[in-house]
């Protein structure tokens, strides 16, 4: 009886720590993730109050940041084309963060337990740089396509505006914002 009921839990958490299927549509999103140990919504919802920023920017955030992918890297860099090297990056996790962005998310919540491959610390993230954004850079906190701007290239580079010649990231901003709204509207039907 032992043994079966830590097969059972050892099936539950392993079931949290890959991307949910059927990302497009955020109800089914929280239906995979809300269950007795981990409500994403429950986490997403605190975050936007805690934050001011709407749940369905910050989940279009992480959507387009790892896919809901906990162990999200970017890809490596190749030597001479094809030997796997290093990567461009220290992003990880569900919100990508960058190792110096995490220690300051850290440093200034005093959230030192928190963990990028953990959904509610990557949402709260999420929220806490969005806020950030809105406080800093006076966007809109329901201005997806801007803030998503200002998360990819930083509030410096937001500022500077790096991103105007820079039609990819754009068209990224662009399609984090559809997903966003798309988000919103499901958001209307979940339950």
């Amino acid at each position: 009886m032992k043994r079966a009921l830590y097969l059972v839990a050892l099936l539950l958490l392993g079931s949290c720590a890959s991307a949910p299927s059927r990302i497009n549509d955020v109800c089914a999103v929280f239906d995979q993730r809300d269950g007795w140990f981990n409500s994403w919504y429950g986490a997403a919802k605190k975050t936007e109050r805690e934050f001011g920023v709407p749940v369905p920017i910050l989940m279009a955030t992480i959507y387009a940041e790892s896919g809901f992918s906990p162990y999200a890297r970017p890809p490596r860099t190749k030597l001479l084309g094809f030997i796997p090297w290093t990567r461009p990056s220290s992003a990880y996790g569900y919100s990508q963060a960058l190792d110096g962005t995490w220690l300051q998310y850290q440093k200034e919540t005093g959230n030192y337990s928190a963990r990028r491959t953990d959904f509610g610390d990557a949402a709260d993230f999420v929220g806490w740089y969005h806020n950030k954004s809105v406080r800093t850079l006076g966007i809109a906190p329901d201005d997806a396509y801007s803030l998503y701007l200002a998360y990819y290239h930083g509030h410096a580079g937001f500022a500077r505006g790096s991103w105007r010649n820079n039609a990819s990231i754009q068209g990224y901003a662009r399609k984090t914002a559809e997903m966003a709204a798309r988000y919103q509207a499901q958001m209307r039907t979940c339950w």
